[in-house]
């Protein structure tokens, strides 16, 4: 009877062993970019990406609209890369990235880290910093690639016509690299491609657009 007393005294220390070390792990580190540029369009972009899920929100619009958030994938391996540059720039914790020289507006830009209470945030116009410039254009990328998924199913919905000119867009950013993971289009692509209601043109440029960029298995 001791003895199983004794395995379930100890069975019940491990799990509360296993439930302190749960309660005192740090909450999960969000990663923040904010870009206000009035009188451009858009006028406001801002995404977070948490570091341990692939769920992330961006809201892109002009400053006078109705703000709101809507979820989005990104990946773990662009995640892990995202974070890692954020951890290159001390997580932006007493960080100046701004050159400081006379050159044109292009928007403030804020980078934020935060993690429970931890919260650090950088703000410049204008950076020379390899990370910062390479966390930039994920960020950047991410905006423009759900811009053309926000575009290209409007227009799905709404103007079938205008459906092969917002393809055209999509290619012409497509093969500068500007997006990070135009494959999270490819489900658009491949409904447009095997739906008659569009022009054949249409349907053969998102056949093959989806083609190129599909993942590999």
């Amino acid at each position: 009877m001791m003895t199983r007393l004794k395995f379930f005294a100890a069975f019940g220390l491990f799990f509360l062993g296993i439930a302190s070390l749960c309660a005192a792990a740090p909450p999960a580190a969000k990663l923040t970019f904010r870009r206000v540029f009035p009188a451009s369009t858009p006028e406001l972009i801002e995404i977070t990406v948490v570091e341990d899920s692939d769920t992330a929100t961006y809201e892109i619009r002009q400053l006078d609209e109705e703000a709101g958030a809507t979820p989005f994938v990104v990946s773990a391996p662009l995640r892990a890369k995202m974070f890692g540059y954020a951890a290159d720039l001390h997580h932006f914790q007493g960080v100046d990235l701004d050159v400081h020289r006379k050159i044109a507006n292009l928007g403030e830009k804020t980078f934020r880290w935060e993690q429970g209470s931890q919260k650090y945030e950088t703000k410049f116009n204008y950076t020379l910093d390899k990370s910062a410039t390479q966390l930039l254009q994920i960020f950047e990328g991410l905006a423009r690639q759900q811009e053309h998924f926000v575009l290209i199913s409007r227009r799905m919905k709404y103007d079938r016509l205008g459906i092969n000119d917002a393809l055209l867009q999509f290619e012409s950013d497509l093969n500068r690299g500007l997006m990070p993971e135009p494959s999270r289009l490819v489900p658009l692509l491949d409904q447009i491609s095997s739906d008659s209601k569009f022009v054949d043109i249409a349907r053969q440029r998102a056949r093959t657009l989806a083609n190129r960029i599909r993942p590999v298995a």
